[in-house]
């Protein structure tokens, strides 16, 4: 358990937090929810160890362990995917080092009736039983899992981290704090560079683990799928309730009324009283009267409501120009980075008006095809963009690209042209940049305040073709319903690159999924693409996919059936022969590990005489043993699991 007692940090004059205290009990999920800047990051840094509280404390047991993922980038250099994850089991390697030493430094004693003897033999015990119990001979596979899981192909696994994005830096660290199994895991916006597949992976791995979670993310579907408690932070104080996120909406809610029903009262009470005060001053005879009404007021404790968290962001984008019938038309488009080959001969088509949505794991060509579409890499095929196409693009960068020297108002004067810089402080306002917000420097704004920023740009100019890749990345839930919104009264033409179902829930009519250097086109919202995508796995429809993305364009019902069947057959033969080798792939590992348990048991067995226990090379021999039994099960576990995979797929 652990325990925050009585709590306050301060930045100079302000209080971020004031007094607050609770409790995390053991597998316990909670979820942190609060407006951007309300102190969510800081008090995850402040439970992890890395921040000093003003006043107050926090309590920990001596033996717990925590796993922190911080929002912001990590930087691993001169190792590999592998080589960094698994740095996670440095604790097996230094117990593994332990053990030979251990075993070294008896073969070499004579002393066999010696307390020192026999101190040593076990702390050599011991240190093998606790390998045997943490059962290190499969963390190689928990990784491979982890990993893949992640979003890496196992071809990335020796690939230099320096090679990968920031976002992809993130899920090596993120599989890292994974592995090790802490008693608390610290999640600070997790989700924020994970595609969909990854994400779902990520929630399943949550709610099954025995960790507690206290978790910070905008991703409304992934925290009600997680956790049971929700946590808010407003004005420097804290609300707990044991409740999932879409329970506490509600009552928060109710608690909201109330509070406002509260204040009312007392500002009335206030407001009477100031009235008798301002109206007797001055008659001797209601002096104590008086005297005792001023002390009653000066002894108060006034009731704040939450007004912040009920000032939204204002957004509406301004009436789309008319545009021609087709915004973007995509044929045969490949893209290359060197001999990577991206998008491989795809192709498009988006009618004026619709909305939709660009998924698929990250690397698939989301962000890729955004960058043909907007002209800022070279590409091979044709892209053609309709007639009066004016486009408004939000990258998924936009917000780090902001010059921090600047302030507020600043960075949109310098932006604006024309009659519209006369409207700047009513934008402003409108994003909740009002007053002194406005004079703000960039560099102190939260990443949801940057975010907000960057939006305001997309508002300068009238567009008909929106194309925003992760815009809802550091916005917070308020802020996301209010850019949904928008979004679904746009009257003009809408792509968006996005992993948060939530947000795409409702908002487009068709999704494209990127994958294998491919494009498909998926007619109906979100959930319906997810739905299908799983009903797609167990009837192996992945096989049946057209050579061409524009669907129904390049063969006729009959001929596309007569090809169907024949490629569904040539797949299910292809699959089966599969099947069949890693079926005799396992048999034969298997055998294997039995010779290797038989050899080991016979080797235990002798070591139970006095003169085999102090044989150095009889010791070196059984390890050596082990270690081959150990590298036989890992095979064992990774042709196993491929076995299952293909006869799942």
């Amino acid at each position: 358990m652990i325990s925050i007692e009585q709590l306050s940090v301060d930045f100079g004059s302000t209080s971020l937090f004031d007094n607050i205290g609770f409790l995390i009990n053991p597998k316990e999920k909670i979820a942190l929810v609060g407006k951007n800047g309300s102190g969510k990051t800081t008090l995850l840094k402040l439970i992890a160890g890395k921040m000093t509280p003003t006043r107050g404390r926090i309590e920990l047991p001596k033996d717990l362990t925590i796993g922190y993922l911080p929002q912001h980038m990590i930087h691993n250099e001169g190792t590999t995917v592998l080589e960094e994850t698994e740095k996670a089991f440095e604790h097996i390697h230094t117990l593994q080092y332990e053990v030979e030493s251990l075993t070294t430094e008896l073969a070499d004693r004579t002393d066999y009736d010696s307390e020192d003897y026999h101190r040593i033999i076990d702390k050599l015990s011991h240190a093998q039983e606790y390998l045997q119990i943490i059962n290190q001979s499969n963390y190689q596979a928990e990784i491979e899992k982890t990993l893949i899981g992640l979003g890496f192909n196992r071809a990335d696994f020796d690939r230099p981290c320096a090679e990968f994005s920031g976002g992809w830096r993130m899920r090596i660290e993120l599989a890292k704090i994974i592995l090790q199994q802490p008693d608390l895991l610290l999640l600070d916006e997790p989700t924020n560079h994970l595609d969909i597949e990854s994400i779902q992976w990520l929630e399943s791995f949550l709610v099954n683990a025995n960790s507690a979670v206290v978790l910070v993310s905008h991703d409304r579907a992934f925290i009600d799928a997680v956790t049971t408690r929700t946590i808010e932070i407003s004005l420097g104080r804290i609300y707990d309730y044991q409740v999932n996120y879409s329970k506490y909406v509600e009552l928060r809610k109710e608690r909201y009324e109330q509070q406002m029903r509260a204040y009312e009262n007392q500002q009335k009470m206030i407001q009477d009283t100031e009235l008798f005060i301002e109206r007797f001053r001055a008659k001797a005879s209601k002096a104590i009267q008086v005297q005792s009404r001023i002390k009653q007021l000066e002894k108060l404790e006034r009731i704040e409501v939450d007004i912040e968290d009920h000032t939204h962001m204002n957004l509406k984008f301004p009436p789309a120009p008319h545009s021609g019938i087709i915004p973007i038309e995509i044929e045969h488009l490949s893209k290359a980075y060197g001999d990577l080959l991206v998008l491989d001969n795809i192709g498009m088509i988006i009618n004026r008006g619709e909305k939709v949505a660009f998924v698929g794991k990250n690397g698939a060509g989301k962000s890729t095809l955004v960058k043909c579409i907007m002209r800022e890499i070279p590409f091979s095929g044709k892209l053609k963009l309709g007639h009066q196409v004016k486009i408004g693009y939000f990258a998924q960068n936009q917000a780090s690209l902001l010059d921090e020297n600047l302030t507020v108002f600043e960075t949109i004067d310098q932006a604006a042209v024309g009659e519209i810089r006369t409207k700047i402080r009513d934008i402003l306002g409108a994003f909740m940049f009002g007053g002194e917000a406005s004079d703000k420097k960039v560099k102190v704004l939260s990443g949801g305040e940057r975010s907000r920023l960057a939006m305001i740009k997309l508002l300068l100019e009238p567009v008909n073709l929106l194309i925003l890749d992760e815009p809802t990345n550091h916005l917070d839930m308020p802020s996301k319903d209010v850019l949904k919104e928008a979004l679904k009264a746009f009257t003009g033409t809408a792509v968006i690159v996005s992993h948060d179902r939530e947000f795409l829930d409702g908002l487009v009519d068709k999704v494209y999924e990127f994958s294998n250097k491919k494009i498909r086109e998926h007619l109906g919202g979100i959930y319906d693409f997810l739905h299908r995508k799983k009903i797609e796995s167990l009837q192996e429809l992945e096989t049946n996919e057209p050579s061409s993305p524009l669907q129904g364009q390049t063969a006729s019902p009959e001929t596309k059936g007569v090809s169907d069947n024949k490629l569904s057959y040539e797949a299910r033969k292809e699959k089966n022969r599969k099947i069949r080798k890693a079926e005799r792939d396992v048999s034969e590992v298997e055998m294997e590990v039995e010779k290797l348990e038989a050899a080991l048991n016979a080797m235990q067995a002798e070591l139970q005489h006095p003169e085999k226990a102090s044989d150095s090379d009889f010791i070196l021999k059984m390890h050596q043993k082990q270690r081959a039994l150990d590298q036989k099960m890992y095979e064992w576990e990774i042709l196993t699991e491929t076995l299952e995979n293909l006869k799942t797929e």
